[in-house]
């Protein structure tokens, strides 16, 4: 009963097998191969439109060169009060690129149009003593598992576009999003006004595999530059090309975010029948919070279940949030496990 983070599953058997077909004869080194070469064609196919694809092995190093391109040292990126990159990445946003991350607040960790400009009026653009707002970036789906709509996206981009800003979009869960909204992932990204996005796999059945997919190829230019010289250009760039086109095969990425989006969904039922249980979110994606009582969460880790405390407002010496979160390798039986012991 593991639910303390997708990045706790293992590797899909499709993309543990097409890293044992990479590792037969040669290929030629720093993406010159033809593995990567196909990883474009396919996410071009996808997206329906030519993209540019900068494989790396990180999210936070997809995050910090995606934002990398779009913000100068005096720029500023505009990103959410609770996003990962504002939170959980050691500056690295701020060190690729030299810029400053200004958050901003909104209900269920989306960004809120009218805080979002009321923060752009600060910036005052061309005034020297200010950094110039440059960026904006969304995180699909939220920390706190909820989604951005295709409106909302839109809404907050054409903010964007009217400051003259870049928008980004930290898609360490697109799949999961995208299997929740039922949309294509071309309606999800740069038709709704992306202009770059970090792409990412691990969380959701690859070992080691992100990517940065760029739509506006002018934002492209310089990265591979910034991707070397960050020390993400890696010599045998097959072996995270072939975890990505496999994962991306046969829809693959779309099974596996849809197994476990539907493992949250079980699990935030039957909740709801465990006795002085709070949801904070409707769970849309594969993360739920929940307010348990203490003992029923001192109950459920002497049965084993693996979880995170994540302090909430309304937290008490009685009652504490946790955060849980499935993997396209939760099992249902563990779902029904979890749910009977916090039932008692």
């Amino acid at each position: 009963m593991d639910f303390t983070s997708d990045n706790a599953s293992g590797i899909a058997p499709e993309i543990l097998e097409a890293l044992a077909r990479a590792n037969t004869g040669t290929a030629t080194s720093y993406g010159a191969d033809d593995v990567t070469a196909r990883l474009k064609a396919r996410l071009s196919e996808i997206f329906e439109r030519e993209v540019e694809v900068f494989p790396v092995v990180t999210g936070t190093a997809a995050n910090a060169l995606a934002l990398a391109a779009l913000a100068p040292p005096y720029g500023a990126v505009l990103c959410h009060e609770l996003a990962h990159v504002h939170l959980d990445e050691c500056g690295a946003p701020e060190m690729y690129s030299g810029a400053k991350l200004v958050p901003v607040g909104g209900e269920k960790a989306k960004i809120d149009p009218v805080l979002l400009r009321a923060e752009l009026d600060k910036l005052p653009a061309g005034v020297v003593h200010h950094v110039q707002p440059a960026a904006l970036t969304l995180t699909q789906s939220t920390e706190l598992g909820s989604i951005y709509s295709l409106d909302e996206i839109s809404a907050l981009a054409a903010i964007a576009r009217e400051r003259g800003l870049r928008v980004h979009m930290d898609g360490a869960r697109f799949a999961n999003a995208l299997a929740a909204l039922d949309v294509s992932p071309a309606q999800a990204s740069w038709k709704a006004g992306i202009d770059i996005m970090s792409f990412g796999a691990t969380k959701n059945g690859a070992m080691a595999a992100e990517a940065v997919v760029v739509f506006n190829r002018d934002l492209a230019r310089d990265l591979s530059f910034r991707r070397k010289r960050a020390g993400h250009l890696l010599s045998k760039m097959r072996f995270l090309s072939a975890q990505l086109e496999a994962y991306l095969a046969e829809d693959l990425w779309l099974r596996l975010a849809r197994h476990a989006n539907a493992m949250t969904a079980r699990l935030a039922e039957g909740l709801q029948n465990v006795p002085e249980a709070v949801m904070h979110l409707t769970p849309q994606a594969n993360e739920i919070f929940v307010r348990l009582p203490v003992a029923t969460v001192q109950r459920l880790k002497e049965a084993g279940a693996r979880f995170h405390r994540w302090p909430m407002p309304g937290d008490s010496d009685g009652a504490c949030t946790v955060r849980l979160v499935t993997s396209f390798q939760t099992a249902p039986e563990a779902v029904g496990r979890f749910i009977a012991v916090a039932a008692g």
